[in-house]
């Protein structure tokens, strides 16, 4: 009979593996109960309105009954004779307001996380008006754009430029809104940008430095490129913010003049005011498919781009 040579062991035991297992167990269950107070929230601010949205879409109904009346409220919303207008101006909208406040978050972030002697005192100016209701914004926007005795014209009239009527004229009233919206939404753009740029290792920019570059050579082969998940959140959160927008347009023009500065979003609250809340509830369905057919591949298309730091 011969003898095996005992090798030493090479790995745990059948009792050690099945310790290790227990204990593997124990940990990976422990930060799932965290994730159970957020599946609440979201299940019950979330999901069954989103539900419900869906079946009330579908019937004709009150605060108190409701008639199952189909597609027959999806018919008649995109029946609607201003809709096209309405959908062409949240497009518009939508990409104006989010690049502006990629371009100026941009250049603010750079600017605000620069050798400034008064940087902090800036960051703040620059965060101020996210901190302003909306309602108040565009109360106030409305005063200062009027045409006789708004601020702005005013002002343009000292340099003897006749200005127009910024919320009057349907060639200037969007327009005016988006840009009341950048200024009132940059400030986001630019703390988000602050922190992709302050995330940036300074090894790259003294690599630059080595190399004989300048401030450009800083920001083009550095800065732009790997401040690229800033960007890509910016454009995310202000592309759905102005597919969304109504309480800006609405205290600012209402929609007006006439129909020229409607969005989806008006047109839907005007459904509201009408009395027609299956029709209305229609079309925040509508819209929310809209939303979500633009802002997946959008996402799908700027992920692929993420630039690992």
């Amino acid at each position: 009979m011969t003898e095996q040579a005992a090798g030493p062991r090479t790995g745990p035991g059948p009792a050690e593996s099945m310790r290790h297992a227990r204990r593997a167990k124990h940990r990976s269950a422990y930060p799932y109960t965290l994730y159970v107070p957020a599946a609440v929230v979201y299940l019950v601010i979330f999901l069954v309105p989103t539900v419900m949205a869906f079946y009330f879409a579908l019937t004709r109904w009150t605060l108190f009954d409701s008639t199952f009346v189909g597609l027959e409220n999806f018919s008649d919303f995109l029946s609607e004779q201003n809709l096209r207008i309405g959908f062409q101006n949240t497009l518009i909208y939508a990409v104006v307001t989010s690049g502006l406040k990629v371009v100026l978050g941009l250049l603010l972030g750079v600017a605000l996380t620069s050798k400034l002697r008064l940087r902090g005192f800036l960051r703040s100016v620059v965060f101020f008006p996210v901190l302003v209701s909306t309602v108040a914004v565009g109360i106030t926007f409305s005063a200062l754009l009027r045409p006789d005795t708004g601020l702005v014209n005013k002002t343009l009239a000292l340099v003897g430029v006749d200005g127009p009527d910024w919320l009057g004229d349907a060639n200037t009233a969007l327009l005016s809104v988006a840009l009341v919206d950048v200024w009132k939404g940059v400030g986001i753009a630019t703390v988000i940008y602050i922190a992709g740029i302050l995330s940036i290792p300074r090894d790259y920019y003294q690599a630059v430095e080595v190399d004989g570059g300048g401030a450009w050579h800083r920001f083009r082969h550095v800065t732009l490129p790997l401040s690229w998940p800033a960007t890509y959140s910016v454009i995310i959160l202000s592309f759905i913010g102005g597919l969304r927008s109504f309480d800006l347009i609405w205290t600012m023009t209402r929609g007006g003049p006439g129909f020229t500065s409607d969005t989806i979003a008006s047109i839907i609250y005007k459904q509201y005011q009408a009395g027609f809340f299956g029709l209305s509830t229609a079309g925040n369905v509508l819209l929310f498919v809209v939303v979500t057919a633009i802002v997946v591949p959008l996402n799908y298309f700027l992920g692929k781009r993420q630039v690992a730091i």
